[in-house]
């Protein structure tokens, strides 16, 4: 489903701009591959039109029941809420259409099966690319779009592929890397939290998605506070898998999820309000002196060997709102 690039919106305030198991592991065993393709790319490229068809249903319809033909979670919860906010404000998605597209089909040994697509939508200065995720839980099972980062570049062409084309997944608890993928959403979460001197942020590069989000969340908070509200926002990982493919560097890029949930409270009504990426989950006037939010934020991350990793990728949601 095509999804407006908005920026999230505190109650009258611009937030800050926070816009898997498988078999696999180290480099040398990526030159033994194991295992077999769940799919050809031929395949693959059917799945991708199958989910742009049912995308572009659901988006018609502005239907989040639609979705559930061809998402899974954590992008069908993100998704379904872009459409109840399009609901809200009557406008439509644009028609979803893929071009310049890559996959990436690991080799696997057991489900979930899944691959990557490097793939862009729309053209010139509009042009969006995605770092798509499909997976299928068993045999016979659909193939269901699971994650959908924006990345800022290109990373998944830095993906290593064998003699037949195809890609070397890495276990989430990889020991020959600067970080197990499976680490590092607490070590973002604990980032984004507390700041570049929490336990592992160290972890992670510096940049917009990183210790940038956590100086504008606080200047946020700041400016919040001027206006007799307190924020409060915590991050903690997700309880989606890790996903990894090896790079040709012998690194690897990762798919992960955070959960961040925000409290809002004011000792004056009419302080609070449902707005900006919050509408449609909660009538406008659903919070009184208290509100809480839970969103989901999906990241690509590209980790080297030896260094720290670069989230290079992003797509955030707002899923649920409770006022009081």
């Amino acid at each position: 489903m095509a999804r407006t690039l908005v920026p999230i919106l505190l109650p009258g305030l611009l937030a800050a701009a926070l816009a898997a198991g498988c078999s696999g592991g180290s480099a040398a065993e990526a030159a033994k591959p194991r295992g077999a393709p769940a799919l050809t790319a031929a395949q693959a490229q059917q799945v991708l039109a199958s989910y742009a068809h049912g995308a572009n249903r659901a988006g018609r319809r502005l239907s989040g029941k639609a979705l559930r033909a061809v998402e899974a979670d954590p992008q069908l919860s993100m998704d379904a809420a872009a459409l109840k906010l399009r609901r809200a404000v009557r406008r439509r998605p644009p028609k979803l259409a893929f071009s310049d597209t890559a996959f990436y089909i690991p080799r696997l040994t057991g489900y979930p099966h899944w691959f990557a697509a490097d793939t862009v939508t729309g053209e010139g200065d509009r042009a969006v690319r995605h770092a798509m995720l499909f997976t299928q839980a068993k045999a016979g099972a659909p193939w269901l779009l699971a994650a959908d980062p924006y990345p800022s570049a290109p990373a998944l062409r830095e993906i290593a592929l064998d003699p037949e084309g195809y890609a070397a997944p890495v276990d989430p608890a990889a020991k020959d890397l600067a970080v197990a993928p499976a680490k590092l959403p607490q070590a973002h979460a604990a980032l984004l939290t507390d700041g570049p001197r929490a336990s592992g942020a160290a972890l992670l590069a510096d940049g917009a998605k990183t210790n940038e989000t956590y100086k504008a969340l606080k200047q946020g908070e700041q400016a919040l506070a001027g206006r007799g509200v307190t924020l409060s926002s915590r991050f903690s990982p997700a309880p989606y898998q890790v996903f990894a493919l090896r790079t040709k560097d012998r690194g690897a890029v990762v798919w992960y999820v955070l959960k961040q949930n925000e409290a809002y409270s004011a000792a004056k009504r009419g302080r609070l309000a449902v707005s900006g990426d919050l509408v449609g989950l909660a009538p406008a006037r659903a919070a009184k002196t208290r509100m809480d939010t839970t969103v989901l934020v999906q990241y690509l991350a590209t980790v080297p060997a030896k260094g720290r990793a670069a989230v290079s990728g992003m797509y955030r949601k707002a899923v649920a709102v409770h006022g009081a």
